[in-house]
């Protein structure tokens, strides 16, 4: 299966991507008063080994063994989230979770079938957005788009 996650930070070898997305991660738990736990470690390792969207179980299967707890687990997620190093991904059958960190924005292609989740980018479409709201003095946070159908493979 092709790897579903696309890393872009081309002025980062991946050492020292990972090395920067854990110093980030050290200082928002001191900040709310938490240690960088050695299990904290293994999970944020975890999702930036990943090659897919893992979902909360997929990490509690890969951990599991090595002792980490399914809570353990669940609440370094919620952290990461509230820290914006990862993000959460609708899938058809739970929430997934991808290393947001550095990465450009991109919609996801989800397959109802096999689950896969593909990336994609859309600039014309994200020049389109951006001229509609400027033109109807909309101020834009965020946006998602998340279109739900089949991959190539399961459409065979």
């Amino acid at each position: 299966m092709p790897r579903e996650l696309v890393y872009f930070s081309p002025a980062l070898s991946p050492r020292d991507y990972r090395k920067r997305v854990s110093d980030i991660f050290s200082r928002e738990l001191a900040r709310q008063g938490l240690r960088f736990t050695s299990q904290r470690r293994r999970i944020l390792a975890e999702l930036m080994k990943a090659e897919r969207h893992l979902s909360e179980e997929d990490l509690y299967r890969a951990l599991a063994p090595s002792g980490i707890g399914r809570t353990t687990v669940f609440r370094t997620l919620k952290v990461l989230k509230a820290c914006h190093l990862v993000e959460q991904v609708s899938g058809t059958d739970r929430p997934r979770f991808e290393l947001r960190w550095e990465r450009p924005h991109h919609d996801h292609l989800v397959c109802v079938s096999c689950g896969r989740i593909q990336e994609v980018r859309w600039p014309k479409l994200e020049q389109i957005q951006e001229r509609t709201c400027r033109k109807i003095g909309f101020i834009p946070q965020w946006h998602r788009h998340e279109i739900f159908g089949l991959c190539s493979g399961c459409a065979r």
